[in-house]
């Protein structure tokens, strides 16, 4: 368990799903279905509280009601842990288990990028002189125990300490790729590399040394910068010679950034069934929580399919993750296909290859079932 004391843990949610396309059309990125069990930004979230960390500050850059209500409502409601929303936190303090009326006008500039989110609040996120920050993103699927990355990171003294992972070369333009000497220090961060020179790739979550941070921060501000943080904290903290390391990521992760990437990581999901590098039973509970849920290897109307327990099943599943709410008419047909909730598909239609949203709208993806790029176990 993570040590509480001294952690600033904050959580980057800017997205607007552009590159989901209709999946991602009249929703937020980080509320996007996941695994027939939660939505993206609730990993990030899991984890925290897993690692014993009480409270996350959640800087969010897009549609900041509708991310906020929905976080309320799913997260606070526990006294051990709750999301904290910055300028915005007093009235959703004050609401309690309601929702607040009104939020208080905004007064400071829109944030620009990820890095810019944390300057522009700076004093929600350094406040208090937290002694270290994590920094989290609310895009990645993974389960990880934040302690044991935070104690190495204070043990060693590091300016920062990254969290990476070891792929395929072939795979890593797809990523920020590093690299450490043999002290473990780093000595290349380069974001989607056109010739890595390096199988090892950036895990997206981080701890730094908050009087570090602030002053890089204060130092990028008003220069022509892209206000990222792998694009321009991390690299201009390389070039200021930082003590920064690395720490190694096993086991499952990956990056939600496309449909296609989306789709193809549920049909890994349906694939591995209980083998799965993360399997249903790992994932946070968080739509729908109260049906169960669970793997069918072949059974009358399904095979090697995520299924929940309230399914409605006339037709034949296969190879398919669905989640609550589902209804799949009579003499209907779904393959190598994520259903949403609530999604129905009528009697008699094939649906092949697709993303079936909570309307019955059917966004179909190419056929990804020998790539494997977006997915790491």
């Amino acid at each position: 368990m993570a040590e509480r004391s001294g952690v600033r843990a904050v959580l980057l949610a800017g997205g607007e799903g552009r590159r989901m396309g209709p999946l991602g059309t009249g929703r937020l990125k980080p509320l996007v279905p996941y695994g027939g069990a939660c939505r993206l930004i609730d990993f990030s979230l899991a984890n925290a509280r897993a690692s014993g960390l009480a409270e996350v500050l959640l800087l969010s850059q897009y549609e900041e009601r509708l991310l906020m209500d929905d976080l309320h409502r799913v997260w606070n409601r526990d006294a051990g842990f709750r999301v904290h929303f910055g300028p915005y936190d007093d009235v959703y303090r004050a609401a309690g288990d309601a929702l607040p009326r009104e939020l208080p006008e905004r007064t400071w500039p829109a944030e620009r990028g990820t890095a810019d989110a944390l300057i522009r609040k700076a004093g929600h996120v350094f406040g208090g002189d937290p002694e270290q920050v994590l920094v989290l993103h609310s895009d990645h699927v993974y389960r990880f125990d934040y302690g044991p990355l935070i104690a190495e990171h204070r043990a060693g003294g590091a300016a920062l300490t990254i969290a990476y992972q070891r792929i395929e070369r072939r795979w890593v333009h797809l990523f920020g790729m590093v690299d450490f000497d043999r002290a473990g220090r780093l000595t290349a961060f380069v974001e989607k590399p056109a010739e890595p020179t390096s199988d090892l790739v950036f895990a997206a979550f981080c701890v730094f040394d908050a009087a570090v941070l602030h002053r890089y921060l204060e130092k990028l501000d008003g220069t022509d910068w892209q206000h990222d943080i792998s694009r321009d904290v991390i690299p201009a903290m390389l070039a200021g010679g930082e003590d920064i390391r690395g720490h190694e990521v096993v086991g499952h992760w990956e990056d939600i950034g496309t449909v296609e990437r989306y789709h193809r990581a549920h049909l890994m999901l349906a694939a591995a069934g209980p083998r799965a590098g993360l399997p249903v039973e790992r994932m946070p509970r968080t739509v729908r929580p109260g049906v169960d849920r669970g793997w069918v290897a072949d059974s009358p109307g399904v095979v090697a399919s995520l299924i929940p327990a309230d399914l409605v099943n006339e037709g034949r599943v296969e190879h398919s993750v669905l989640f609550p709410g589902v209804t799949v008419g009579a003499d209907a047909r779904v393959r190598r296909s994520v259903l949403l909730p609530g999604a129905t598909v009528r009697p008699g239609q094939v649906v092949d290859s697709a993303v079936v949203l909570e309307n019955g709208h059917v966004q179909r993806v190419e056929d990804t079932a020998a790539v494997t790029e977006g997915t790491r176990t």
